[in-house]
């Protein structure tokens, strides 16, 4: 059965999976505390742990080394200090270098003195400039440097080269932060695969549900000073709070589809949007697609018609009943212009009609063939009230 509306806005949050509600609901069934040691506490602690076996997994490391979040900006802003310990490394972390097209959690949530925060530059294509990162390591040799890089663009979907910066900050002695949050699922998200020293995942970007994330390290040897939220001492004195279990159990659950679909996933994904943009330049050959000469996320396309405002738009789609998104309304809720797409050196005219459109999990042929009929009324519309009438 067609959907009543197209809902093509997955990198802000995906709708909730079945396995996942229904994870979450047998959690909800359940009264425990999972600090209490009663039968019903044990229970939720079972929970718990299960469900941190299962994120372990997935990223490939070990279950201790799992620390449940409300989502992935707590989990940032946690990890990016400079008292985090790594290796058994006391030395605090001098300098706090982040791609310029990071989310803004990370460009302006971070707990580093803004004197010790270095932006580095991204390529036209949206790619971390690697000749910078190796530049700005070299000028700040005998420092210890902490990179956080994204494994994925959220505005983009363009793909970092993070092995490569983890290689290069690693030989100068320093440690890379990585926001998988986009890649789960839809690109590599592990630490053998992204040589990462810390990985951040959140759960409603892939079907579970909003208010759940995880701050994951690649071993052991880690400690952070200052805690954020203190208080009991859950999560083994990282984060305080009671966990939310039913939240948790959800996350899991998304996660153990992701992993179940696998790539074949990625494919089918990588099939709709490769349509999308074809119907796109069908309809408007003067298209400009952002990050179309890089590696991208299988599902994202973000694009802008010159002349054509993203915020009329994405008001045309919506009555049309196809949801999309400016690439920066995120923080807001307000289009506005992209820091993304500034860093890639786009002409502002242009950055201001950019339009993403991303996919997930239940997004089908019928979904994309809604947004190609409201994509070519609402740009046939919008040109000819542009269109001045004959004197």
């Amino acid at each position: 059965m067609p959907h009543l509306r197209a809902y093509l806005d997955h990198n802000a949050t995906t709708p909730l999976r079945p396995v996942a509600r229904e994870a979450m609901l047998a959690a909800l069934a359940q009264c425990g505390n999972a600090s209490s040691v009663h039968h019903e506490g044990r229970a939720a602690r079972a929970q718990l742990e299960s469900a941190r076996e299962v994120i372990a997994g997935f990223v490939k490391t070990q279950p201790k080394n799992v620390y449940f979040t409300s989502g992935a900006t707590e989990a940032l802003n946690l990890v990016l200090t400079p008292e985090l310990e790594l290796d058994g490394i006391k030395a605090p972390f001098d300098v706090l270098l982040v791609s310029a097209g990071e989310h803004v959690c990370v460009l302006q949530g971070h707990r580093f003195p803004t004197a010790a925060m270095e932006k580095l530059p991204l390529t036209a294509d949206g790619i971390l400039d690697l000749a910078a990162l190796d530049a700005t390591l070299a000028r700040h040799a005998g420092h210890r440097v902490l990179l956080a890089l994204q494994a994925a663009n959220n505005e983009t979907g363009v793909i970092q080269p993070v092995a490569e910066a983890a290689a290069r900050v690693h030989a100068a002695g320093g440690a890379l932060v990585c926001d998988a949050v986009q890649a789960a699922g839809k690109a590599a998200c592990d630490f053998p695969a992204l040589g990462a020293d810390v990985l951040v995942l959140s759960a409603h970007k892939i079907g579970g549900p909003q208010g759940a994330g995880a701050l994951c390290f690649a071993k052991g040897r880690h400690h952070i000073l200052n805690g954020l939220i203190r208080g009991g001492g859950q999560e083994r004195g990282l984060r305080a709070g009671t966990e939310n279990v039913a939240a948790i159990a959800g996350f899991a659950a998304a996660v153990e589809a992701v992993a179940q679909a696998g790539t074949a996933e990625m494919v089918r994904l990588a099939g709709l949007r490769d349509r999308l943009e074809r119907d796109i330049r069908a309809v408007t050959p003067e298209v400009v697609v952002f990050g179309a000469g890089a590696p991208r996320l299988p599902n994202t396309a973000n694009f802008a018609v010159p002349g054509v405002g993203a915020e009329v738009l994405l008001m045309a789609l919506d009555l049309e009943g196809v949801a999309v998104s400016s690439g920066s309304a995120c923080s807001s809720g307000k289009v506005k212009r992209s820091h993304v797409l500034e860093a890639m050196g786009v002409p502002p005219a242009l950055a201001e009609g950019a339009i993403r459109v991303s996919l997930g999990w239940n997004s089908e042929e019928d979904d994309v063939e809604r947004f190609r009929i409201a994509f070519v009324r609402a740009v046939e519309t919008l040109k000819a009230k542009r269109v001045k009438p004959a004197a």
